[in-house]
């Protein structure tokens, strides 16, 4: 497609984003909540919908449910009740979904994105609600059968469905970015699309731009990762447009994203309301949530990731790059928090976390929360440095291993037990100057006839004969003194 005919069209994409809530049971059952188990283990006479059984409702997907509201800025719904969407498939033993249809838990409400350009744009949220998971139906391991385990039918699901605010497929992969971040910091959903606890449904539709009303949408499902949410959407872009400049009339439907290909496939044409034949779920009483519940859990909700961003390059005068990787990961973002109770230093706090710390995680494949250290111990290492007893350079390449090997020991005792502790003595300054002066005569004429750039070639070696143990400042300004008067 030409980029003439691309700048044609305006694209208009709203996502619909399924979030696995970390209960220990399912959403209406007692059933284990857990990935990863035996197929069809996790399952009940609930579950599997025996007649005359009774779904009892999990008070802690109401609270997670809140949770989410309030960090998105949502009205919660004082009382709503639950419905029942009819549908057949394999993988659904009652043939309905318990779910909310009229009354969602929570209306409207943003979540704050970067566009295109990097600027701050809030994508409005029409609802988000509860409901369950159905089982899932497995195609690829019997070529002859499809196999269904059932231990996900049941778990509990908040969806988080967005206004059609998202213009293209950047700002739809940082708005599942911003979810999952979100979702991970109220402690409600552990993210991972890889095992679809966190899956994205994406309608697309494609317009002329200057038009007053929007084009036919298109669904896709079936997509495991942000990229192939980005991927998906960028193929049905294009589809649409070609389609619509070859005459041809879009339809409602659903579409499959195949990931080895980088297509979408047609599965079904797209159902309609009332095809679910939605109607009150007659076995759950309505639900009433007060006022006072809501303030209660308000005041346990943990800093969010766009209050710490605020914080760190507002009041901290940190970038906006060392904020934003700060507050990417919240188990980062709490340890830096407690690094900084202990230190004022928050721009060396940031690049001890963003290098050192980082490097060793990558490096032996581990969460913050294995890190050997405490965040008190990194804070102590920073006032070390900031105090002159030891330079940047030894700490990062000896002191810092060091107290990885021995995190009993403090920065101060391994720079004293390893003879570390940085030289400021002046006598001792100049006596390694005038070594390295000595040992270049060359380079000391050179700086002579105007290359004073040297001056960073006689500090280096310096740094060498005194083993990195001689005051960097207080070096450089005798180097540079001793060389004038040469």
């Amino acid at each position: 497609m030409t980029p003439e005919i691309r700048s044609k069209y305006e694209v208009v994409i709203g996502l619909e984003v399924h979030a696995q809530m970390l209960t220990k049971s399912k959403a209406y059952s007692s059933d284990v909540n857990e990935f990863g188990a035996t197929p069809n283990t996790n399952v009940s006479v609930v579950t599997l919908g025996h007649p005359g059984t009774l779904p009892k409702m999990n008070k802690k997907t109401i609270e997670f449910a809140i949770k989410l509201g309030i960090a998105c800025e949502s009205d919660i719904t004082e009382y709503q009740h639950f419905d029942r969407k009819n549908y057949f498939y394999p993988d659904l033993p009652k043939g309905y979904q318990i779910t909310q249809d009229k009354h969602p838990i929570c209306t409207n409400g943003k979540i704050y994105i970067k566009d295109d350009e990097g600027n701050e744009k809030a994508i409005g949220l029409t609802r988000i609600h509860m409901e369950e998971d159905a089982g899932k139906s497995i195609h690829d391991v019997d070529i002859y059968d499809t196999l269904v385990d059932l231990n996900r039918a049941g778990v509990p699901l908040l969806e988080i469905v967005s206004e059609p605010d998202i213009r293209s497929s950047t700002e739809a992969y940082n708005y599942v970015t911003e979810v999952r971040k979100l979702v991970r910091y109220i402690d409600i959903c552990d993210g991972n699309m890889e095992e679809s606890s966190l899956r994205c449904d994406a309608n697309i539709s494609v317009m002329l731009k200057g038009a007053k009303e929007f084009g036919t949408k298109v669904e896709v499902k079936n997509m495991n990762s942000m990229r192939n949410v980005q991927k998906a959407i960028d193929f049905e872009i294009e589809r649409q447009i070609l389609a619509i400049e070859n005459g041809e009339t879009i339809v409602a439907e659903t579409r499959s994203f195949d990931a080895l290909h980088g297509t979408t496939i047609s599965m079904r044409s797209k159902e309609a309301a009332n095809d679910y034949r939605f109607f009150p779920e007659p076995d759950l009483q309505p639900l009433v949530i007060d006022q006072k519940q809501i303030e209660s859990i308000k005041k346990e909700m943990p800093a969010l990731p766009r209050e710490l961003f605020a914080k760190y390059t507002k009041e901290l005068n940190l970038s906006p790059y060392d904020a934003y990787n700060l507050t990417d990961i919240k188990e980062i973002a709490l340890y830096f928090e407690e690094v900084i109770q202990h230190t004022s230093n928050y721009k060396a706090a940031a690049n001890w976390m963003m290098g050192d710390v980082k490097s060793y995680l990558n490096h032996h494949g581990i969460e913050i929360e294995q890190f050997p250290l405490k965040p008190a111990k990194i804070a102590d290492l920073i006032e070390v440095i900031a105090s002159g007893k030891i330079s940047s350079s030894i700490a990062s390449q000896k002191v810092f291993p060091e107290m990885l090997q021995h995190p009993e020991l403090s920065a101060i005792q391994i720079a004293e037990a390893n003879n570390l502790i940085q030289d400021s003595n002046e006598d001792s300054i100049l006596t390694f100057i005038e070594d390295v002066i000595k040992q270049h005569p060359a380079e000391v004429e050179r700086y002579k006839n105007g290359e004073k750039q040297l001056v960073g070639f006689f500090m280096g070696q310096l740094m060498k004969i005194s083993q990195g143990k001689a005051d960097p400042k207080a070096a450089n300004q005798l180097m540079r003194q001793t060389l004038e008067k040469l």
